[in-house]
C-alpha cells in the first residue's frame, strides 16, 4: 500500500477531524496519506434529521466508497454511525475521545438560565430539543439543519437567540473558546451516545501492515469501551439518532459507570437508568465485556420503566 486513502464527508468539521486522523496515520507510518472527500445524502438534503431517518444518512455513502475500494479507511463521527453491523466492514480503531459535552452558543453571552422568555433556540437534534423543552418550556425550539458555520450565522444574524452544538465539533474547528457561552454538564445534560468520539472504519480482513500499525496506535481502549457501552443502549432499544436518548459512560477508579436517559419529545417525561460494572482487567476484551454488560442492564431497566411508551423507539421482544 503506497498511499493510505482516507475517506470523509466534505464539510469543514469532517475535513478538520479527518485531517487530524490523517496526520496521525502519516506520523505513525511515515508514508503518504491522501484525503478523499465524499458527498453523503445527509450533506445535500435540507430535510430535518428526524424526517430523514437520522441513523446512517451521513454514513452510507462513505461505507459504499470503502467497499468499492475508493478509499482504505473512512472517518465517521461516532454519534452518526448506526449500531447495526455493516456487511464487509468493521471498526478498526476508536481514537481518544474529545469533550463529549454540548455547549450553548448565544447572543450577548446568554446562558440557558438567562435566555429571555420566548427566546428562539435552534437545534437539529430531537434529544437536544427534548432537553430544552424540559428545562425551559417557555423557549421556542427551532428545527435547523446545516453545518456549524450556518448554524452560528443564525445567531449572528439575530434570527435565533442561541443554538446548541457539540463542544467537540467547535473545538476541532478552533471556535469553541470564542463561540460557547455555556458548557452544559453531562450530569444534567447527557449527550448522544458516542458524541465527541470518532470511528475509523475499514474493510473486513487483515489490514495491510502499515495500516494495521496505524490503527493499533490510534485506538484508545477506554474510549472504545465507553462508546461501546453508550451505543449498546441504542442497539438494545433499537433506537437511532432520531430518538431522544442521552448516554454517558466513564471509566473511573476501576469501575465502568453508565447513565442513560430517554426523553419524551415534548420534554415532559424522562426515564433514567444508571449501572456500573467492574472489568476483570484493562485489556480490551475485558473492557468490552463490561461495557456490554452494563449497557444491557441499563437498557432492560429503561424498557421496564416504559421507555418505549414515551419516546419514538422501535423495540422488539
Amino acid at each position: 500500500m503506497s498511499v493510505i486513502r482516507v475517506g470523509t464527508r466534505g464539510s469543514a468539521l469532517a475535513m478538520a477531524q479527518t485531517t487530524a486522523v490523517a496526520n496521525r496515520i502519516q506520523a505513525v507510518t511515515n508514508g503518504e496519506v491522501e484525503i478523499i472527500p465524499i458527498t453523503t445524502h445527509g450533506d445535500v438534503s435540507r430535510e430535518s434529521l428526524s424526517s430523514l431517518g437520522g441513523t446512517g444518512v451521513f454514513a452510507s455513502a462513505l461505507r459504499e466508497a470503502l467497499l468499492n475500494d475508493e478509499c482504505d479507511v473512512v472517518v465517521h463521527s461516532f454519534k452518526d454511525l448506526p449500531t447495526d453491523p455493516y456487511a464487509g466492514l468493521t471498526i478498526g480503531a476508536t481514537p481518544k475521545r474529545a469533550d463529549a459535552r454540548d455547549v450553548l452558543c448565544a447572543r450577548a453571552g446568554f446562558t440557558l438560565a438567562t435566555l429571555p422568555e420566548g427566546a428562539r433556540v435552534g437545534t437539529g437534534s430531537p434529544r437536544r430539543a427534548a432537553q430544552l423543552r424540559e428545562l425551559r418550556p417557555d423557549l421556542e425550539v427551532v428545527d435547523i439543519r446545516g453545518n456549524v458555520d450556518t448554524r452560528l450565522a443564525l445567531v449572528a444574524d439575530e434570527r435565533l437567540h442561541a443554538v446548541v452544538l457539540a463542544a467537540a465539533g467547535l473545538g476541532r474547528l478552533g471556535l469553541l473558546e470564542n463561540m460557547a457561552t455555556e458548557y452544559l454538564e453531562l450530569s444534567d445534560w447527557p449527550t448522544a451516545p458516542g458524541q465527541g468520539a470518532l470511528a475509523i472504519e475499514v474493510r473486513d480482513g487483515k489490514p495491510e501492515r502499515l495500516l494495521a500499525k496505524a490503527l493499533a496506535v490510534l485506538n484508545h481502549a477506554t474510549t472504545q469501551a465507553t462508546v461501546a457501552a453508550e451505543r449498546q443502549v441504542l442497539a438494545r432499544l433499537e433506537a437511532g439518532c432520531a430518538a431522544p436518548i442521552g448516554a454517558t459512560a466513564v471509566l473511573d477508579d476501576g469501575l465502568l459507570f453508565l447513565t442513560a436517559t430517554v426523553y419524551s419529545p415534548d420534554g415532559t417525561r424522562r426515564i433514567t437508568a444508571s449501572h456500573a460494572a467492574t472489568p476483570e482487567s484493562h485489556a480490551v476484551a475485558d473492557l468490552q465485556d463490561a461495557a456490554l454488560d452494563v449497557a444491557d442492564r441499563a437498557a432492560r431497566e429503561l424498557l421496564a420503566g416504559g421507555a418505549a411508551e414515551i419516546a419514538p423507539l422501535t423495540v422488539t421482544s
